[in-house]
């Protein structure tokens, strides 16, 4: 019994080792053997989730005229749970792909800095980019890598072929960076080219036996319709940088999204930018079994701006015309550049905003470098970052400070006889002799001795404190920001390392000096001397909707900003005369004396350097009831004050109505049409859509104006 029990133990234990052995062959084969194909069906085998793009929100101007809109176009994804395994596979479709692309004219999507033939070499100003590509996140190359050493690495990492030509390697590298750049995954597809043409589609989708994972999708395609309407103000969207997705990426944004970079684009990014939607993919056995959108996308808001932009057309238009007819002159001939800007006087809102040399958005887009490398930096927003002196025009602020601080009165007079004598060491001189001027004469001639001595009385503390009343040198808060600049005082010459004379007080009362202000603070200035006192914060958007613009979100309100406290009750009055009277030195088709209403306006030509000046203006329209300020300013101009009278008939229609006119008397008649100063009021006046007489206006034969103006 004893010896039968113990083989029966024995043959128990053999066969638990035997199976033991079986089942650990069986492990190691499952381990070892088939591992890899086990592992990789496990991969597979899984559920993965896809971003439907959203709509960004559209642009459009104050009557609703689309500036920025959105089109529904074809653009070539691919998509990794579809796209083959093997690295080699991906290379041949990615080549194919790109050639194809390449027949029909059409640029695939690229943004590795490198050049596209050899000896290759790294793109000029692209510092951050290169930098990015060479980073441990990326190629993980030393900061001392070539381009040659980069595209070597992108050759090695994904299997690039020696069978291809230099040129083919290159248009694969140059692929396969930007996938690698734009996080291509199962959850994350790859935009290969946007907005192709049908024809494109059409050979996609015929041979999409050739390229498996490519597909063509339609999706919302950015379209700057008016590409030439507020271009600096629009601004541009562009991709996620790596530094800036850090921050982004908490926000909801992926690697393949689009941010506004500048202008309206970025500011009203919250806004614009609408709710992705999200699709899941399941995936079994390395096939893709089903898809279903798991949330809708939701598309951004429209934004509304405050600018119509037939009237910022004809504004451009008379801003370049301008500085073309003074390339015909002899004064002013050097003109280069400049801007205007035109604001609701009672809301603040921009009416206009204009720059010369400008540009076209859709050039930007397309060709960055030849629109950036054009004369006279076209990029530059001279409206809201170009600083300038003032000159003559500031003379306005002086007169607010000296009279409502009690220096002088109205009626009260300053001798000009030429040369200021007050400093001994010091002559500075007006470019008249006007004898005893008030400070309406004062204004009307632009008179420097009576402006340097009441200058000098007040003070620079208190000239200073007025000029930030008025928002110069001042954050406006704008929308879009713009360049603060500084006011003529002892802190900037301190700032500037400069010492402060008691001389430079007498500069700085006639708008000269260390003093750079903004068009558009220039034209808040005017807002503000048109409002008596009372500045509002200037402001580009009206209001935002819902997509469809069905329903309000947002409305912007006029916001007072600062008000003038007014100590001497007839400030304005005397200023408002001084302006009036400045408005009627201009005659023939310049005159503003036969509009329907008077007009207020001050001039000047500010020192650009020791031998250059700028010509410079600000004024509103019409005197009693007014409706709109502007400022405007030509680098190396003259005779700026000539753009007044088009920009009143532009915003009123003024010429629409004259023109319509003209040509039907002409047709009448035969003959070219000829009508009077009160003809031709009338005429404006119902352009206007206004019901009243033309005012009267009294032309001053023979005003002294200063030559400063």
């Amino acid at each position: 019994m004893k010896i039968g029990n113990k083989i029966r133990t024995w043959i128990f234990v053999f066969l638990t080792l035997i199976a033991m052995a079986l089942c650990g062959i069986r492990l190691m084969k499952l381990q070892i053997v088939q591992g890899e194909e086990f592992l990789e069906k496990s991969k597979s085998s899984a559920l993965g989730t896809q971003t439907i793009k959203a709509a960004r929100g559209e642009i459009v101007d104050s009557k609703g005229v689309a500036i920025v809109r959105n089109k529904v176009g074809f653009n070539v994804i691919v998509e990794k749970a579809f796209f083959p395994k093997d690295l080699q596979e991906q290379n041949e479709i990615i080549l194919k792909l790109a050639k194809m692309l390449e027949a029909d004219g059409v640029q695939w999507v690229e943004s590795i800095p490198i050049t596209k033939t050899t000896p290759y070499e790294y793109l000029e100003n692209r510092d951050k980019d290169i930098a990015t590509m060479r980073d441990d996140n990326h190629l993980r190359l030393a900061v001392y890598a070539t381009a040659d050493d980069c595209i070597a690495e992108l050759i090695k990492k994904y299997k690039i072929a020696d069978s291809y030509t230099d040129e083919e390697k290159r248009i694969i590298a140059g692929i396969r960076y930007e996938m690698l750049l734009k996080d291509f995954s199962v959850n994350n597809r790859y935009t290969f080219a946007e907005d192709v043409p049908m024809n494109t589609v059409a050979k996609i989708k015929e041979l999409s036996y050739n390229f498996p994972g490519v597909d063509i999708v339609e999706e919302a395609i950015r379209v700057y319709e008016q590409g030439d309407i507020l271009p600096h103000e629009i601004g541009t969207v562009g991709p996620i940088y790596a530094e800036e997705y850090k921050e982004l990426k908490d926000k909801g944004y992926g690697y393949n999204d689009v941010i506004g970079k500048s202008g309206i684009e970025k500011a009203m990014e919250d806004y614009l930018r609408g709710k992705d939607g999200t699709r899941q993919i399941t995936i079994s056995n390395g096939e893709v079994t089903s898809v279903e959108v798991t949330k809708e996308a939701v598309p951004g808001n429209t934004v509304q701006l405050t600018v119509d932009s037939k009237f910022q057309t004809k504004l451009q238009q008379i801003l370049e015309d301008h500085i073309n007819w003074l390339h015909t002159q002899e004064k002013g001939r050097n003109a280069y550049a400049g801007a205007v800007v035109v604001l609701n006087v009672k809301t603040g809102a921009v009416l206009g905003m204009v720059n010369y040399p400008t540009y076209n958005i859709n050039d930007y887009i397309s060709n960055y470098s030849e629109v950036a490398s054009r004369e006279h930096q076209p990029l530059l927003n001279r409206a809201i970052d170009g600083l300038y002196r003032p000159g003559s025009t500031f003379k306005t602020v002086t007169a607010t400070a000296s009279m409502n601080e009690g220096i002088v009165t109205g009626e009260d007079t300053v001798v000009c006889n030429h040369v200021y004598t007050f400093y001994p060491d010091i002559a500075p001189k007006c470019l008249g002799w006007h004898g005893a001027v008030n400070v309406v004469k004062a204004l009307q001639v632009s008179c420097n001795i009576y402006f340097y001595d009441v200058g000098r009385r007040l003070g620079i503390d208190k000239l200073t404190e007025y000029a930030g009343m008025y928002g110069l040198g001042q954050d406006l808060g704008f929308e879009l920001g713009g360049a603060q600049g500084y006011l003529a005082c002892p802190d900037t010459f301190d700032r500037f390392g400069m010492d402060w004379t008691p001389g430079q007080v007498l500069q700085a009362a006639i708008g000269q000096s260390e003093i750079a202000v903004s068009p558009l603070q220039m034209a808040v200035q005017a807002m503000t001397l048109a409002n008596r006192g009372v500045r509002y914060k200037p402001y580009i958007v009206d209001s935002i909707h819902t997509y469809n613009m069905e329903e309000t979100i947002k409305k912007t309100e006029p916001e007072i900003a600062s008000k003038i406290d007014i100590k001497y009750p007839k400030l304005y009055d005397y200023i408002e005369q001084g302006m009036i009277l400045a408005s009627e030195s201009l005659t023939g088709e310049y005159s503003l004396s036969d509009l329907p209403y008077k007009v207020a306006i001050k001039t000047g030509t500010p020192q650009r350097t020791a031998e250059k000046t700028d010509s410079a203006f600000i004024g509103y329209y019409p005197v009693g009831n007014p409706e709109i300020a502007f400022a405007g300013i030509v680098e190396e101009g003259e005779y700026s004050k000539y753009m007044i009278r088009k920009i009143i008939d532009a915003y009123y229609g003024y010429d629409e109505v004259k023109a319509a006119e003209t040509t039907a008397q002409t047709q009448n008649s035969g003959q070219p049409a000829e009508t009077s100063a009160q003809t031709q009021a009338q005429t404006e006046n119902a352009g206007n859509g206004q019901s009243q007489p033309a005012a009267e206006t009294t032309f001053v034969q023979g005003a002294q104006i200063n030559e400063d103006d």
